[in-house]
């Protein structure tokens, strides 16, 4: 047989010998991280579940995933072991990057213009003194239009009364 020939298969061999050479050194990480969990360890289940590692035995983990809630899982189903930080982090909220003593957000925008206080008492709404006085009597006014509509025919309408009849 010519090399050319046989160059292919030599191919297809070696890209398989590397594909299963990289699979089973992230097997044997996965089984040593699994191996190496102890009591009060932080984990991730494969379900996404997060939980505390209360025993480990030949083949089960006993997890603790609510205060009080134990349950019992295989060791093939703990997805990561997590340091504590980024256990806090997740679980509880705790993020130590936020307990800095920086600048605080406001949550609205009026801290933002500068003397909130002078801003309000700048606003004007167009509204007169004498208008005050007048809108009593305008919303009266307002209310007796409405109930004085008229249709074409001058009969009075009521509510839910149609046009056609």
């Amino acid at each position: 047989m010519d090399l050319i020939t046989l160059l292919p298969f030599i191919v297809l061999i070696g890209a398989m010998f590397l594909m299963t050479r990289s699979a089973k050194k992230k097997q044997a990480a996965a089984a040593q991280m699994r191996n190496d969990m102890q009591p009060g360890t932080g984990v991730r289940t494969i379900g996404g579940m997060y939980a505390t590692v209360k025993e480990v035995h030949d083949d089960t983990v006993l997890l603790e995933v609510a205060p009080g809630v134990h349950a019992v899982y295989a060791k093939n189903a703990i997805g990561a072991v997590l340091d504590d930080a980024e256990y806090n982090r997740i679980v509880h909220g705790d993020d130590p990057e936020l307990d800095t003593d920086g600048t605080v957000v406001p949550d609205d925008a009026s801290s933002l213009t500068g003397d909130a206080d002078a801003e309000v008492a700048k606003i004007d709404l167009g509204k007169d003194a004498a208008d005050d006085a007048g809108t009593e009597d305008a919303a009266a006014k307002d209310v007796k239009e409405t109930e004085d509509v008229k249709d074409a025919k001058g009969e009075s309408k009521t509510d839910g009364d149609a046009d056609s009849k």
